[in-house]
Parts: structure tokens; sequence; C-alpha cells
């Protein structure tokens, strides 16, 4: 017994002529009427009495054809599923990031992502750039995002890993003097008040050796463990900070409007949405220029290696990548 041998007996089953579940089938009569005596062989009986040429299904045939539809309509249902999966409108992806981006970029990402797609299930957690490393090593989410100089040597050996370099840039409220320079120098923050990440991390073991190679003193007022906190205390005018494009992006999808590498509405008189961006871009309270001597963050778009991704994992590191390279685009190096 065989599919081909139950979609005739079905489709015979259902029209009542052999010629005609020939027509539906695209096959030829001869060739439905063999699978057909197959599939008695196959069963042991006869499961049509023929009669003056035509065929009068014996009652067994009915029980029969109860299991056919099961059968075919469960072959069915996989078939839909398994297309729905090759054109990732299905599936399920597990994504685990540093904080910072796991507050708004990566939720913005991930609906863009999923628009139009309703059966995919999205599941996003954030945890420190150590564990995001060790959850991936352990096969459990399907990309990491973390702060590779933060994730300790990477576990080349478990975790794949796709190093982006971010140039970071300066914070400054808009009505800042310092924002109508196209660069600002550690020179320019020489003994002015500073917000930034706690000593030990790489970007302000980076930032106090800049202010040091200037002959600049560095004031720091604020510290914090995350950038997106830093952004607060230069709202206030308390403070400037040199933050990475991952909260620069952060920023813009908070407090609107999207800003170019000249400072300006990076969208033009219109924006994402098709209304006029002007507005929701002046109403953002800070700006974000180029910083020298260069800062840069390291992170690391993790994946599992002993666990291969799906189709639809394969695709949104794509999107993320893509994502990543559209922002830092928009800083200088």
């Amino acid at each position: 017994m065989n599919l081909k041998q139950l979609q005739a007996f079905r489709e015979v089953m259902l029209t009542g002529s052999v010629s005609e579940a020939a027509r539906n089938l695209y096959r030829t009569q001869p060739a439905v009427s063999s699978m057909i005596a197959g599939l008695e062989d196959d069963v042991g009986f006869a499961l049509f009495a023929r009669r003056r040429g035509r065929l009068h299904p014996v009652p067994e045939a009915h029980y029969l054809l109860e299991e056919a539809n099961a059968i075919l309509g469960r072959l069915d249902r996989t078939e839909r599923t398994m297309r729905s999966i090759r054109d990732l409108e299905r599936g399920t992806i597990r994504i685990v990031s540093m904080p910072g981006p796991a507050v708004f970029l990566l939720p913005d990402l991930i609906s863009r992502f999923v628009a139009g797609r309703g059966g995919i299930r999205a599941e996003l957690i954030s945890r420190s750039s150590p564990q995001v490393q060790q959850l991936v090593s352990v096969q459990q989410y399907d990309v990491g995002l973390a702060d590779l100089g933060l994730a300790g040597t990477p576990d080349s050996a478990l975790v794949s890993h796709e190093v982006v370099r971010l140039q970071c840039r300066c914070a400054l409220r808009r009505d800042d003097p310092l924002a109508a320079k196209p660069v600002v120098t550690a020179a320019d923050l020489d003994g002015r008040p500073m917000a930034a990440l706690y000593a030990e991390h790489p970007t302000s073991t980076q930032v106090r050796a800049g202010f040091a190679a200037m002959g600049a003193a560095f004031d720091m007022r604020f510290e914090t463990q995350y950038f997106i906190p830093l952004l607060t205390f230069v709202e206030q005018g308390l403070a400037r900070a040199i933050v990475d494009p991952l909260s620069v992006a952060s920023y813009h999808l908070y407090r609107g409007g999207e800003e170019g590498a000249d400072g300006t509405d990076g969208r033009g008189a219109e924006g994402k949405d098709g209304t006029t961006a002007g507005t929701a871009a002046a109403a953002a309270p800070l700006v974000f220029r180029p910083f020298t001597p260069a800062v840069y963050l390291v992170a690391s778009i993790m994946t599992p290696i002993h666990r291969p991704l799906s189709n639809l994992a394969h695709a949104f590191v794509a999107a993320l990548r893509e994502e990543i390279r559209r922002i830092d685009a928009g800083a200088p190096g």
C-alpha cells in the first residue's frame, strides 16, 4: 500500500468513476485502474463490486476511505508546514543579548523581521555578556549578541563568533556649543564633567587613554554599568558621554528622530512612517558627533557550533548583521 494508491482510491470513491478520477489526477485511466488493482492485492480483498462497467464500493471500502482521508490529510498538513518553514513563515527563534540592545534595538528588529509572518515565535532575553556566551555555548539559544571585551576568552570550540567593531560617538545636548563641531576631541572635553561606564570596561579604558594622549583631564562625574543610562545625565545637561552606535540607534528609537553623520535628520523630509521627521528629530534632546581619538566597542554575533541553525535563524542572523552594518555606517571609520 502506498500514497499514490490511496490518492487514486480516494478519488475514485469521491467521483464514482475511474475515468473522472484519472482526469482529476492527471493520469491515464489504465494507470488508475492498475493502482486500484494493486491496492486490492495489498489489502487482500476487492474494494469495489464491478457491475455493468461501473464500480460499486463494498462496505469495507468506506472504512478504508476514512483511513485514507486521515493519512492524506496529515500529509497535506505536513507539506504546508514544511513550505511555511522553507518560506520563513513558521518556526521559533531564541535570542539572548547584552542588556543595551535588548531594550529597544532588538525588539524593533524582531518586530520588522516577523512582520506578516504570524507563524513565527520569537524569544528574547537579556543577560550579561559572559552569560550570553555561556547560554549560546550550551546550545540553548540560536543567536547571541554580546560585548566581546566583557565575554572573556572566545570559546571557539562551542561558539561561532562574528566580530563587529563599532566606533563610538560623543553624546551632547542639542544646545551644547560643542554640538556645532563636526568632530569632538578629548581636548574639547578637558576638565568637563563626563558620564561613562565603569572604569574596567574596555571603552572607558580607551576614553581615559585618549584623554591622556591629548593631555586632557578626564572628570568622571557619573558612572553606570550600561550605556543607555548615561544619556539621561547628558539630557539633563550634567555631563557628556562617549557611547556606542547601538546605543545611539536605541536612543533614536525611544526618543524619536534619526541623525545622519552630519547631525541632520538622516531620513530627509520624511520619517519612517512617511510623515515629516523634522519635528521628531528636533524634539530629541541629544545629538551625537564623531569623537577622536577613536573609541571602539567590539561586539560579537554568537551562534552555537554543535547545533545547526534553522533557516529562520540563519535569516535572522543576516538581518541582524545588516542592521548593525547600517547603524555603524552612520559613524565614521
